[in-house]
């Protein structure tokens, strides 16, 4: 064996390692839980990796898991024969974070202490970290599938590990924990039992321990006789069985097993398909949103299974991005066991599959939100965000998801998003031809924006979209039951005749003072004009029918991302005194024409591009 090498942990990891070593927890027996998983995912690995590698897995070995303990050295060893781990890739898995929310974890962690957050760990991806609640020192021996070379990994968690040349009969990963003094406890076999079959009892592979020794035949147990392994989980595909077999409290475990979520799920929806396409689906719809929903690029929801093989996690070609947050495994029986990502891409029974677990999702949130409405508002408030994507997404399902879809309104006294668009169009006059909304980048940007002015007097309600996938939602989403959405801060209203005869005599009799504030503002504008839309406010900055609008523009500017050059137009209110008052033979007239502009782009959320310039403005006028 070589001299071993000392490394330095990433500083997060040492951050992480003190939280771990130093928290509050009770309930550390979730640590064999993450071992475990961590087994059953690299034991998954190896059985897939030799659907296209004969060579990596003979017939005649017994995939499992195998937990050991040794009273007298007071170690507890989980051991699997799964894929293992070159040298780089210890380093890489365990060495170092590469996850976004690791820092998250150490806040979230902090704030539970005492409240025996026992699921936490497993949300945030840091599992194996968890084994130093319960161990002094960590001694991690893993040898790759198809290699001969082995590494030994020790860490007493303390800011530094150390690596060495092993060696192992066989492919996996032995993990043999040095148990603290007051972890005890975890060298009983009973104890160890009870978390297996509390976290780990459906894993689809067997754990195994040693059993009680042989009995002589006064029925004592028989000093230094040879002990065998048996499996202490059922080891059973909880979605293999008929519904009517499964508990509800079987269903709850299995979907915390998959989410770590301490809350039974909103949904359970556990399907087998038969005929020319078979394949058994169990769908979860959960209550509560995980940590990195917003996370696209990293996604677990979906298990793919051939014939109860593992095949691939998160297999995304099996539920579009905004169902995310949909748990489950799908089993089909009919797909090749070699099936690659490439090959679920254009398969047309992934595509049906895909298709029918979606309708189905959709089906049951439909159900929901009619019969079940408070649950339906609470899922909304966690996910409302994710399923307005699929408006965009998904134009196969467009018409099934907009019903869905909730929003704040005028006509409500909150910002919590209850208003359907059904409820919108069962309240519109007869007259009313569109759906009027506005976008901006909050609800009380939304809410105190000048543009509801003359809607509030005419009490017409305006739906409030503060959500920043509300703008890609209203630029995809054109009508609703014949109705078209409207934004009221974009092109022009619809008047009556008598409001339109108005307006243009208006614009005669004020068309030098629109004329000269358009010239006082150049190229800031497309143009300048009297609106009706205003009853309080003097002006307000309106988008041209065919632009994006300012709120977009921001939006894509935050996000980095070149925004189209739009210039707004300038509406003033005539009956304003304000506007009354402007004297274009004024000496300040430019002043008050630039002071105008920044008001309105301010009433609307805006920033303006020249806050300096803007008080010296202000001072100037106010000084006079």
């Amino acid at each position: 064996m070589s001299k071993p090498e000392t490394h330095e942990f990433q500083t997060e990891i040492s951050q992480l390692l003190d939280l771990m070593i130093n928290s509050l927890y009770s309930q550390k027996e979730i640590f064999l839980r993450e071992l475990i998983s961590n087994s059953s995912d690299a034991i998954d690995k190896r059985r897939f990796a030799a659907l296209t590698d004969a060579s990596l897995l003979t017939d005649d070995e017994e995939l499992a898991v195998i937990i050991t303990t040794d009273a007298d050295a007071k170690t507890l060893t989980v051991s699997d024969n799964g894929i293992g781990m070159s040298r780089d890739e210890v380093i890489e898995n365990i060495g170092t974070i590469a996850r976004s929310g690791t820092r998250k974890f150490m806040q979230a962690i902090e704030d539970a202490k005492g409240k025996d957050d026992v699921n936490l760990i497993g949300q945030f991806g840091v599992g194996f970290y968890s084994v130093f609640m319960v161990a002094d020192k960590v001694s991690l021996t893993s040898r790759k599938a198809g290699s001969d070379a082995a590494v030994l990994w020790e860490s007493e968690g303390k800011g530094e590990y150390t690596l060495a040349d092993a060696s192992m009969d066989n492919a996996g990963t032995s993990i043999t924990l040095h148990l603290c003094e007051d972890a005890g406890e975890f060298l009983d076999d009973f104890r160890l039992r009870h978390i297996v079959n509390k976290y780990s009892e459906h894993i689809s592979l067997p754990i195994k321990m040693l059993g009680a020794a042989p009995l002589d035949d006064e029925g004592k147990p028989i000093e230094d006789a040879e002990r065998e392994f048996e499996t202490v989980n059922s080891g059973t595909a909880i979605w293999a069985r008929s519904k009517s077999e499964v508990s509800d409290e079987e269903y709850q475990q299995f979907y915390q097993s998959l989410s770590y979520d301490p809350e039974p799920p909103l949904s359970t929806l556990h399907h087998k398909v038969e005929g020319n396409l078979e394949y058994t689906s169990l769908l979860f719809i959960p209550k509560k949103a995980p940590f990195d929903l917003w996370n696209r690029e990293t996604r677990k929801g979906i298990k793919l299974y051939v014939r109860r093989i593992f095949i691939m996690d998160d297999a995304e070609h099996l539920m579009p991005n905004y169902l995310r947050f949909v748990k489950g495994v799908i089993d089909s029986a009919d797909l090749p066991l070699n099936v690659s990502r490439e090959i679920l891409q254009s398969d047309r029974d992934i595509q049906k599959i895909k298709g029918r677990a979606v309708k189905r999702v959709l089906d049951e949130l439909k159900r929901i939100a009619k019969d079940e409405p408070e649950s339906y508002q609470s899922f909304w408030s966690e996910f409302g965000q994710v399923l307005k994507e699929g408006v965009v997404e998904d134009m196969a399902n467009k018409d099934s998801i907009t019903p869905l879809l909730r929003f704040a309104s005028t006509h409500t006294d909150s910002s919590e998003q209850t208003v359907s668009l059904d409820d919108y169009t069962s309240r519109m006059p007869e007259d009313q031809e569109a759906i009027y909304f506005i976008t901006a980048e909050s609800y009380q940007a939304a809410k105190g924006s000048p543009h509801l002015e003359m809607f509030a007097k005419k009490d017409l309600e305006v739906l409030l979209l503060s959500d920043p996938v509300d703008e890609w939602l209203v630029n995809s989403l054109f009508e609703y039951e014949g109705k078209s959405l409207k934004s009221v801060a974009k092109g022009d209203l619809e008047l009556t005749d008598d409001e339109k005869q108005a307006q243009e005599d208006q614009e005669k009799e004020m068309a030098d003072l629109t004329a000269k504030l358009k010239d006082a503002l150049g190229d800031a504008v497309k143009d300048v004009r009297l609106s009706l839309r205003l009853t309080e406010s003097p002006a307000c900055l309106v988008a041209d029918s065919n632009d994006p609008g300012a709120n977009l523009e921001r939006i894509m500017k935050a996000m980095g991302q070149d925004a189209p050059e739009s210039k707004p137009i300038l509406e003033l209110n005539p009956d304003h005194a304000l506007i009354k008052k402007l004297d274009p033979a004024q000496g300040d007239f430019d002043d008050w024409a630039k002071v105008l502009f920044d008001q309105a782009a301010l009433s609307e959320g805006a920033q303006i591009k020249d806050p300096a310039g803007y008080v010296k403005r202000i001072n100037r006028l106010l000084a006079a």
